[in-house]
This record gives structure tokens, C-alpha cells and sequence, in this order.
């Protein structure tokens, strides 16, 4: 993992087309905005890991209600 360190108004740029921008730094939250093609899907982590939960679930490939990891673990679900 990549850690930087980013003030009020400083940004990264990710690909040449994903800019993450630190909007607003409050107290133990930090505000981020995100400018990305349409094309390139963005979402908060628990939204992104329902979402694949979900996908998993129709497609048959995990039981309803069956643990799924977390985007980025390395630990497979215990059976």
C-alpha cells in the first residue's frame, strides 16, 4: 500500500485520469473528492463489498448468507 500524506486542496492523480482531491479535513474525518471517467465505477468500500456480495450470491457462486472477504484480503472464507 502506497501511503501519502495530502493538505486541504492537494491532490493524487491515479492513471493519468482518476484525481482524488482532500476537500475538507474536520476534526478525525478527512472529505474526498473523486473526478473520474464515467466509465470507471467509484464506491465507498462497504458499498463496493455489498455489491460484490450481491453478485456473488446471484450468480451461485456463494450461498446466501455465507461469509465473503473484504475486497483486498488474502484470506479465503473458512468452509
Amino acid at each position: 500500500m502506497l501511503v501519502l500524506s495530502r493538505k486541504k486542496n492537494e491532490s493524487i492523480v491515479i492513471n493519468n485520469d482518476i484525481t482524488i482531491v482532500v476537500v475538507e479535513i474536520r476534526g478525525d474525518k478527512v472529505r474526498l473528492g473523486v473526478e473520474a471517467p464515467k466509465e470507471v465505477p467509484v464506491h465507498r468500500r462497504e458499498v463496493y463489498d455489498a455489491i460484490k456480495r450481491n453478485a456473488a450470491v446471484q450468480n451461485g457462486s456463494v450461498p446466501a448468507g455465507s461469509p465473503i472477504p473484504e475486497a483486498g484480503s488474502n484470506t479465503a472464507p473458512q468452509s
